[in-house]
């Protein structure tokens, strides 16, 4: 079998925009071959899922969770196309497993994806990134890099979707989404969350 190196794995989620784990898996199954891997990812529905991605999601449920002995709780809203699937064990499953990771992750969530986050808290972040490497006398366009890796690792503590996902730390909630609906066969989106805690 062939030794499948994280450059490789890269690639192939560059090109198809599937899961580390569905990338390892494909390579792994076709001697690391990235033509054979897309075929069979192609084949598996994962390459699906994100032609899916644009259809309309008007049904779906409201989910909670309450953690910590009544301290905390979630709810979160996830939107599937049909009803039916709104009702489906696999479906209601996913959205308990979505607001533990919202009751249970730390740092918590603040938005669903980098695109809720508001352009002036975006802002505000970078300029304290770029005063922060400043000090270190790095130049100008050293200083811009270290801002902007130090502002995308803010955008996977903060967004929902670039977290990774508590019961599986080789997966983010975005690639846990792919799944799914490759899985079940419809577009699955998460609207909207809150939490509750006792005391704040």
């Amino acid at each position: 079998m062939a030794v499948i190196d994280a450059l490789t794995v890269k690639e192939l989620r560059e090109k198809t925009g599937a899961g580390i784990m569905d990338c390892k898996t494909a390579l792994a199954k076709t001697d690391g071959d990235i033509a054979k891997a897309i075929d069979f990812l192609r084949e598996k529905g994962t390459l699906q899922a994100s032609k899916k991605s644009d259809r309309k999601t008007g049904e779906g449920v409201i989910g909670s969770y309450i953690h910590s002995g009544g301290k905390i709780g979630v709810l979160i809203e996830v939107n599937c196309e049909t009803d039916f699937v709104a009702k489906n064990e696999e479906f209601q499953e996913l959205v308990k497993d979505l607001a533990m990771q919202v009751a249970g992750s730390f740092p918590e969530p603040l938005y669903v994806s980098k695109e809720n986050v508001p352009a002036e808290v975006m802002e505000k972040e970078k300029e304290i990134y770029i005063k922060q490497a400043q000090e270190s006398g790095k130049p100008p366009a050293v200083i811009e890099k270290i801002a902007a890796g130090k502002l995308e690792k803010f955008l996977s503590d903060v967004c929902l979707l670039e977290q990774t996902f508590i019961k599986d730390p080789e997966t983010k909630i975005k690639e846990l989404l792919t799944r799914k609906i490759a899985k079940i066969g419809e577009n699955i989106q998460i609207r909207r969350f809150i939490k509750y805690a006792v005391g704040s």
